[in-house]
């Protein structure tokens, strides 16, 4: 049989199939050949020895928290307490473009802002739309139901942004702590210590103790430039241009003409020369 695991505690692992839950074990080869399945898998199973004998190819896979098989994230973005990051946001942009995951920008707390500030930013989020990202608001819940439908999706963002209270208002018996979110950046706790996906609104859903892998460990510098979709617009005419030193690169001379955003192309900047090792 073939089904999904959406929970795992200790070397227990639920497996859905057909409506029902079967909490398996692994094959004892597993061990051996340093396969370790994620919640999120979709794997071959005796349902009725309840043993897990294969984990199927993965669409992507995340180390930290330990998932697989996401389709879209959720960006819960603050304007305020915790200010406006471009950075924390490409940063997040650009993973999820690395693992093959859309981006969805979910902005709260817009009524906590000033009228000229809530324009400047909402100049800047009119970017991302041009460049081909979604951007809403945590109170656009029918359009973020509808984006879940028949999807699989995780929800991070800053600590303090409103992921929780976000998730909460979905799924009211969920009844998660607020003031704590999926993405705790080293600098909070979240009240999840087990992953596990959920079905709603025809689709499903991972609640999860946090993203705190946000480096871009393993990928080289031209995947990095890759995933910036809009460099992609300019074809350089230099062959591996990094877009970094070459005075005649189209994507340098785009950002001089502000066709590009220029926090966008500092962040580039700043990724590929701290953070690809």
């Amino acid at each position: 049989m073939q089904g999904q695991i959406i929970k795992i505690v200790s070397d227990l692992y639920f497996v859905s199939f057909d409506g029902e839950i079967y909490p398996c074990k692994c094959r004892g080869i597993f061990r051996k050949e340093h396969i370790v399945p994620l919640v999120g898998d979709y794997v071959l199973f005796n349902k009725d020895k309840k043993v897990i004998g294969k984990v199927l190819p993965r669409k992507n896979e995340f180390r930290r928290p330990k998932v697989s098989n996401i389709d879209q994230a959720f960006l819960i973005t603050s304007l305020v307490n915790p200010n406006f990051s471009l950075h924390l946001l490409d940063k997040l942009i650009i993973l999820m473009e690395l693992h093959k995951v859309e981006p969805i920008i979910c902005i709260t707390k817009e009524d906590l802002l000033d009228e000229d500030e809530l324009i400047r930013i909402r100049k800047l989020l009119e970017y991302y739309k041009n460049i081909g990202y979604k951007v809403i608001s945590n109170q656009d819940l029918d359009e973020i139901k509808r984006l879940m439908s028949h999807r699989t999706s995780v929800f991070t963002g800053q600590t303090g942004a409103g992921k929780s209270t976000l998730l909460n208002r979905l799924n009211p018996h969920w009844n998660l702590e607020t003031g704590e979110v999926s993405l705790a950046l080293g600098r909070g706790k979240h009240t999840t210590r087990v992953v596990e996906m959920f079905e709603l609104f025809e689709g499903k859903v991972m609640d999860t103790p946090g993203f705190s892998a946000l480096d871009f460990l393993g990928y080289k510098k031209e995947e990095i430039r890759d995933a910036f979709v809009e460099f992609r617009t300019y074809p350089c005419p230099f062959k591996d241009c990094l877009h970094t030193k070459e005075e005649e690169c189209l994507v340098k001379k785009a950002v001089l003409d502000n066709n590009i955003l220029e926090s966008r192309y500092i962040n580039y900047l700043n990724f590929i020369e701290k953070d690809v090792k």
